[in-house]
C-alpha cells in the first residue's frame, strides 16, 4: 500500500511546527519508524521549493531529525535505512536531504561512513556527482563534500576505486577549469578535496595495502589523477594554482599532507616535472621555506613530509635552472635545520636522524651545492625507481621516481580532521602575552608582530600568491 500525506500549510512557521510533530513521533517497531522516515522526507521535499530557499535551511531539516528523540532512540537502524535510500533513490529533491543528513550525521559520527563504505555507497556518490553535474548546484557541491568526508576518514575498498573512470577524474578537472580564478568560488574547494582524496586513495593501495588485498588487483589499479595530469595537465593549469593557494593558507594538517602528498607524486613523475608555471614554484618554495621555520617542534612528521617534497622540487622542476631561486637563502636555511648548538639549535631544538638525512639530501642537489653534476639525469632512474612508478601509475613510465621507501613514508603520515597544524609565532606570541601579564621577563624578546622571533604572522600570506613582507630568513636575522 502507497504511503500517502497530506497537509494544509498556510505560513513557514507551520511548516517547522509540522515537520517537529513528525520527528518526534513515537516508533517501537521497525515498521513505524519507517513510516516516520517517509513522512518526514515526503514532507520536505513535498514544501522543500517553498520553504527551504538556503543551504541553512536544508541543514536546519536535517538536524530536526538527528537531534529527535525518534533517531536517538533507533541510530543505527534510521542510519541504515537512510543508506539504503541513497542506493535508490533518484529524485534531486530527496536525495539532498538524505545527503544532507548523512553529511551532518557523519561528520558528527563516523560510523556512518563506516556503513556507507561497508554499503558500497562510494561508487554511487560517483555516479550521482557525474549523473548531477548539469541540475541542482547545492546538490551537486553537498555530493562532492560527501564524497570526500566520507573517503578521508578510512580506506576505501580496492574494488570501488577501480570502477573510477577517467571521464570522471577529468570532469572534476574540467569543473574548476570552468570556473574564475576565484580560490573562494563555493565550488573551487570541494571539488579540489576531492581530487586530493582520491589521489591519496590510489596511494594507500599501492603503496600501503591490506594484508588481504589482492597484488593482482593492485597492479591493475592506476591513478588516475596523476595519469590525466601526466598526459594532459596543460589543460589544467588552474588546478595547480589552487593547491598552492590552499596550501599557503591551510592550517588543518591533514589537508596539508593531502596537498603535499599530491606535490610529492608530480615532483617525482617524471612527465609532471613541469606541470607548475616556473612563478608559481617560487611561490610554493617560498611557502614551503616558511612552513619549515614556522612549524612547532612538536611537528616533527609534517616536517619530514615538507622536506621529501622539497627535495624533488628542487632537484626536478624547473627551479634546477639558472637563475637559481634564493639559492643562498636556501643553504643557510638548510644549515640551520642540522646546526648544533647557537640560536639556530634553540629555534629547531634537537634534530632527530631523519631530519639530518632529508636536509642533507636537499643539501646535496646540484645547483644548491655547486656541483650541477650532482643534479640526476631527468630521463635517468634506477629500476626500483620504475617499479615505483609503475605502481603509482599503472603503466610502465619514464623513469626517475624516487626511492620506494620514500614513497611509503609520505604514503603513510596521516592526521585525524580537524586537527590544526601549529604555529611557531603563534606559540612565541602567547608565550610573550603571559610574560607580559605576569610580569615576567624583561620585555626584550622582540616586537610581537614578528620581528624578533615571532614567525607565524609573518608566514601565513592570506589568500594571494602574493608574498608579503620579508623573506623567512630576513625574518630569522639572516639575511
Amino acid at each position: 500500500m502507497e504511503f500517502e500525506v497530506s497537509y494544509q500549510l498556510d505560513n513557514e512557521q507551520q511548516f517547522w511546527d509540522e515537520l517537529d510533530d513528525i520527528v518526534s513521533a513515537q516508533c517501537q517497531t521497525h515498521g513505524l519508524i519507517d513510516d516516520a522516515l517517509r513522512s518526514y522526507i515526503t514532507f520536505v521535499t513535498t514544501y522543500k521549493g517553498e520553504y527551504l530557499h538556503t543551504e541553512d535551511d536544508i541543514a536546519r531539516c536535517s538536524f530536526k531529525l538527528l537531534e529527535s528523540a525518534l533517531f536517538s532512540a533507533h541510530k543505527d537502524y534510521v542510519r541504515r535505512q537512510i543508506v539504503y535510500s541513497l542506493l535508490e533513490e533518484d529524485s534531486p529533491d530527496t536525495l539532498h536531504l538524505i545527503i544532507a543528513l548523512l553529511l551532518f550525521d557523519g561528520r558528527e559520527n563516523e560510523a556512518t561512513f563506516e556503513m556507507m563504505n561497508e554499503e558500497g555507497i562510494f561508487p554511487r556518490l560517483v555516479e550521482l556527482i557525474y549523473g548531477q553535474k548539469d541540475d541542482d548546484a547545492g546538490l551537486h557541491r553537498m555530493l562532492l563534500e560527501l564524497l570526500y568526508e566520507m573517503s578521508r576518514i578510512q580506506r576505501l575498498r580496492i574494488q570501488d576505486l577501480i570502477l573510477i573512470e577517467d571521464d570522471f577524474v577529468q570532469y572534476l578537472f574540467q569543473i574548476i577549469e570552468g570556473l574564475s580564478d576565484d580560490v573562494n568560488d563555493p565550488y573551487h574547494y570541494p571539488v579540489i578535496r576531492v581530487l586530493l582524496i582520491l589521489n591519496e586513495q590510489y596511494m594507500v593501495s599501492a603503496h600501503d595495502p591490506t594484508p588481504s588485498q589482492n597484488p593482482s588487483t593492485t597492479m591493475n589499479l592506476t591513478n588516475k589523477v596523476i595519469k590525466t595530469l601526466s598526459t594532459s595537465g596543460s589543460r589544467y593549469k588552474t588546478f595547480g594554482e589552487n593547491i598552492i593557494l590552499l596550501l599557503n593558507r591551510e592550517s588543518e594538517t591533514s589537508l596539508q599532507l593531502l596537498i603535499l602528498k599530491l606535490l610529492y607524486l608530480l615532483f617525482t613523475t617524471p612527465s609532471t616535472y613541469e606541470y607548475f608555471y616556473t612563478n608559481d614554484l617560487r611561490v610554493l618554495l617560498d611557502i614551503i621555506t616558511r612552513n619549515l621555520l614556522d612549524l612547532p617542534l612538536s611537528a616533527t612528521a609534517l616536517r619530514h613530509t615538507y622536506l621529501r617534497v622539497l627535495y624533488p622540487l628542487l632537484a626536478h622542476t624547473q627551479l634546477r635552472h639558472p637563475p637559481h631561486y634564493k639559492r643562498d637563502e636556501l643553504s643557510r636555511l638548510l644549515a640551520m635545520m642540522t646546526a648544533t648548538g647557537g640560536a639556530t639549535e634553540g629555534h629547531f631544538g634537537a634534530v632527530d636522524e631523519t631530519t639530518k638525512r632529508l636536509v642533507g639530501r636537499c643539501a646535496k642537489v646540484g645547483w644548491l651545492s655547486g656541483n650541477e653534476a650532482l643534479n640526476r639525469d631527468r630521463n635517468g632512474g634506477d629500476a626500483g625507481e620504475g617499479r615505483v612508478a609503475r605502481k603509482l601509475l599503472g603503466a610502465e613510465m619514464p623513469g626517475g621516481m624516487t626511492s620506494s621507501l620514500s614513497v611509503v613514508e609520505v604514503t603513510t603520515q596521516k592526521e585525524r580532521p580537524g586537527v590544526l597544524t601549529g604555529s611557531r609565532g603563534r606559540e612565541e606570541l602567547e608565550k610573550q602575552a603571559k610574560q607580559s601579564l605576569t610580569g615576567q621577563g624583561d620585555g626584550a624578546r622582540g616586537d610581537p608582530r614578528g620581528g624578533g622571533g615571532g614567525h607565524g604572522e609573518g608566514f601565513k600570506v592570506g589568500a594571494s600568491t602574493s608574498l608579503q613582507g620579508k623573506s623567512p630568513f630576513e625574518a630569522e636575522g639572516e639575511a
